[in-house]
């Protein structure tokens, strides 16, 4: 493996570490986050138009860049370090994916090209609880994550005319209240020949209701959607397994960019620190002088370089066919939550307040385990794939 990047990627980063400088303060990320749409769309448009950030990792052939997932793990570790809000991950990382994966040509032709312009954004309608089952971080996908089958989740049934009406109801979407396209998760075939596919469904369709709903990280901003007979469109073709083997495929790409994400926040969650600690003076001197806090720091500095590591080889490793994201997921958000809890503890009383940035990088880290997690079920399912605790065990006869 070889760890260092290319001027590219160097460029990459540097580039974008300066237009969200610039472009996403402490007062335009209160302001984005407070929104309809939760997100700032001028600075999404700037994203789009001079990093063209929404294509990285799409091919050429539809106005992308046609980048790797590194690329696009390096872009997420900037905008992870202001917590800025986008659709980047719901439209490029896990629903573009999708739509190259499983889309026919025409349908690929028509959408992704928008997509890497940024003037389509877009939004996976997987229930928020169910969304690492869906991916296969947690666990397998073959269960009933999209709905349960006959009752609850979303359903689509067949019009006589070979279109497909949806109906039902699914929460903790990403975005979901304000992409332009939702890729909805649906079962079909009634209870004998229950399976899931996918199906995309225009954000103004007739018959859906979107409502923004509260959420512990704002930064993240998630919808509950209702469909009342909403007409939907077949992505690709009838054919369930390779949903779920694109979303498994999906799943080691998108945990790789989160970690990338995580990591970003926890680094800049802790140069903060470093810098309050320095300023801050009790008995005559900076609290960052006592040993004490020097040691609390060098706890949380060494568990976010090791999970620096760890994704820097996630993102290597996926050209490799290597699936190790799930495992940097783990020691990002782990090491994320290190440092935003440190930072709340050593900015003492001003770390609680509203007025003060340090609570977002808590909730980040909050959040993020909630959806993406919990860390002790995504090592566990780590070690299971990798057959890490399996003790063949010889049976002996007993004689009495």
């Amino acid at each position: 493996m070889d760890a260092s990047f290319t001027a590219e990627q160097d460029e990459i980063r540097r580039t974008l570490r300066e237009l969200l400088q610039k472009r996403c303060g402490s007062n335009e990320l209160r302001a984005a986050v407070d929104s309809p749409a939760g997100h700032d769309p001028a600075l999404w448009t700037a994203l789009a138009r001079q990093l063209g950030l929404p294509g990285l990792a799409l091919p050429d052939v539809y106005g992308g860049v046609g980048c790797s997932a590194t690329e696009l793990a390096l872009a997420a570790e900037e905008t992870g370090r202001c917590l800025a809000p986008s659709p980047l991950l719901a439209t490029a990382v896990l629903a573009a994916p999708l739509v190259l994966g499983l889309g026919a040509e025409a349908q690929r032709a028509r959408l992704l090209p928008r997509i890497a312009a940024g003037s389509l954004t877009a939004a996976l309608a997987i229930p928020g609880p169910a969304l690492t089952t869906a991916l296969t971080l947690t666990g397998s996908n073959g269960g009933e994550w999209a709905g349960g089958g006959r009752a609850g989740g979303v359903q689509a049934r067949q019009t006589p005319d070979s279109g497909w009406r949806l109906y039902g109801e699914v929460g903790q979407v990403l975005d979901g209240h304000s992409a332009d396209l939702l890729l909805v998760a649906a079962h079909v075939g009634g209870f004998a020949r229950s399976r899931t596919l996918l199906f995309l469904v225009a954000g103004d369709a007739d018959g859906l209701v979107r409502v923004r709903q509260t959420a512990l990280d704002s930064t993240r901003p998630q919808a509950r959607l209702e469909l009342r007979d909403v007409e939907g469109e077949l992505l690709g073709v009838d054919d369930s397994p390779r949903l779920l083997r694109e979303l498994s495929a999906l799943g080691d790409s998108a945990a790789t960019v989160l970690a990338a994400e995580a990591v970003g926040a926890a680094d800049r969650a802790l140069e903060r620190t470093v810098q309050h600690v320095k300023q801050r003076e009790q008995f005559g001197r900076a609290i960052g002088s006592f040993q004490a806090v020097k040691h609390r720091l060098a706890d949380v500095y060494v568990q976010v370089q090791a999970a620096k590591s760890a994704v820097y080889y996630a993102a290597w490793a996926i050209g490799k066919g290597e699936r190790v994201g799930g495992l940097a997921l783990a020691q990002a958000l782990e090491a994320l939550r290190g440092a935003a809890a440190e930072g709340i503890q050593l900015h003492g009383g001003i770390g609680f307040t509203w007025e003060h940035e340090a609570h977002l990088f808590f909730k980040r880290a909050a959040g993020d385990e909630l959806l993406f997690g919990p860390v002790h079920r995504l090592r566990a399912h780590a070690a299971e794939g990798a057959h890490l605790f399996e003790i063949e065990i010889e049976s002996h006869e007993v004689t009495v």
